[in-house]
């Protein structure tokens, strides 16, 4: 069955259009289902501008479907996975809104230190969101939210996540190995892992100086043993000292 979305019999009027070319503003006729089109006049090649990548920004046959996908949409593919992995994580928290809470706050500082750090940000947001995702079970089967049962009943949990939505094996893999060792740094750990432990380990931290604020000796001090990044590093410098 082909997707309904690329069928011309369900076309309507104006699934052939014009759109100026950014470069020239020279008239390109699009299809509707056209990536992009070069512009005769200039020879600029830019994206169809009334495209909806909704179902391709997560179709595991998007390439099959339409073709290579332009770097505008690949980048519209892994934001796309980390508001759906939001949502996911929320689902599954319910109304757990202190867990809810952190892990979308873990997921800002990961994204403003992954950038910097020039991390993976596809693997960074989503190992952000669902990096706590076992601890319900850990209290459920162990009787304690400590860090090594959070680690051991995570894997499983969001690898269900991330099947359901799509992503590709190699994604699901690293993601998973961040969560089974959040708390645990390793010698040989990745950018990502780096970038994802920061911003947990920050977090943290200011939500233990919101209750019980430390000496500032005593935080730089952490801030320079602890953390495993530099971005990471200035991040809680900012956060934690007012830097």
């Amino acid at each position: 069955m082909k997707c309904p979305g690329q069928d011309t019999l369900y076309w309507k009027p104006g699934a052939i259009f014009e759109a100026k070319c950014p470069k020239c503003g020279n008239a390109v006729e699009f299809f509707k289902d056209d990536t992009s089109r070069k512009c005769d006049k200039c020879g600029h090649r830019f994206v169809n501008p009334d495209m909806d990548f909704g179902c391709a920004a997560y179709c595991p046959y998007a390439e099959q479907c339409i073709g290579d996908l332009p770097p505008e949409l690949l980048a519209q593919k892994e934001d796309l996975l980390k508001d759906r992995v939001a949502i996911e994580m929320k689902r599954y928290f319910k109304n757990d809104f202190k867990r809810i809470g952190h892990a979308t706050r873990v997921a800002r500082y990961a994204e403003r230190i992954g950038k910097k750090e020039k991390g993976m940000l596809a693997v960074i947001l989503t190992a952000a969101y669902l990096h706590d995702i076992g601890i319900h079970a850990a209290e459920q089967k162990h009787g304690t939210t400590a860090a090594e049962f959070q680690e051991a009943e995570g894997p499983a949990i969001a690898r269900s996540i991330l099947e359901k939505l799509g992503a590709k094996e190699e994604l699901i893999k690293e993601v998973c190995d961040i969560i089974a060792h959040h708390h645990h740094p390793r010698s040989d750990d990745s950018i990502n892992f780096k970038v994802v432990y920061d911003s947990d380990l920050l977090e943290n931290m200011d939500e233990k100086q919101k209750k019980a604020a430390g000496g500032k000796k005593e935080i730089r001090e952490m801030i320079e043993s602890s953390f495993l990044t530099e971005s990471g590093r200035e991040a809680a410098r900012a956060v934690l000292l007012g830097e």
